[in-house]
């Protein structure tokens, strides 16, 4: 009789322990950010570079892309997540890091020259892409986005801000749109969810 109590507890802490397995490998894989179900083909844009050379976004196609939409004069939001996005890849591998992308394209094309935005973009990271473009050029990508804009008169130096959505959009190596973060996501859920999209989850 004892030894059968034993052998009950016993199998009742083997499938415990399994369980307990079961929801933290469950818990450590399920996204933090807010997911794109099913998976969505991102739209694909080409806009001339600081450099004069036309740069599209299926040209990072086999990299994570972290697509984000501002503009240079933003006095806080912009800054914000362009520091939250650099804090992120610099918490990856060396290995993971080569591999994601930042894509930072302009919400002011009358002040954000395709220079000036490069040069703010590597203010962060020398290797994040600053892009921008004519009104046309830009409205079509924003909408296919469905970026929200509007340009808010003012009587600072900066003049007129520009009311925008604030969200960063993640694509996968497959160029599909995976998963995107609002405004001051914990920097440690980017990294989260980055890792898990870098295994090719």
């Amino acid at each position: 009789m004892e030894r059968k109590f034993i052998w009950l507890a016993l199998g009742i802490l083997v499938i415990l322990a399994f369980v307990t397995i079961a929801l933290v490998l469950t818990q450590g894989s399920s996204y933090r950010g807010v997911l794109y179900e099913p998976p969505l083909p991102a739209f694909d844009f080409s806009l001339v570079g600081a450099d004069g050379n036309t740069i599209a976004l299926h040209d990072f196609r086999g990299q994570v892309i972290l697509l984000y939409f501002g503009y240079t004069s933003c006095p806080d939001v912009c800054p914000t997540t362009m520091a939250e996005m650099k804090q992120a890849i610099d918490r990856l591998s060396p290995d993971n890091a080569e591999h994601v992308q930042v894509v930072f394209v302009s919400v002011d094309p009358k002040r954000d020259t395709p220079e000036k935005i490069q040069e703010y973009a590597d203010h962060f990271n020398p290797l994040f892409i600053g892009l921008s473009g004519s009104q046309d050029e830009l409205s079509k990508i924003w909408n296919d986005y469905g970026i929200y804009r509007l340009e808010v008169p003012g009587e600072s130096a900066l003049g007129y801000t520009v009311d925008h959505t604030a969200r960063v959009t993640v694509i996968d190596q497959d160029g599909r749109m995976r998963v995107s973060f609002g405004f001051q996501t914990p920097v440690e859920d980017i990294v989260h969810d980055l890792q898990l999209i870098l295994k090719r989850d």
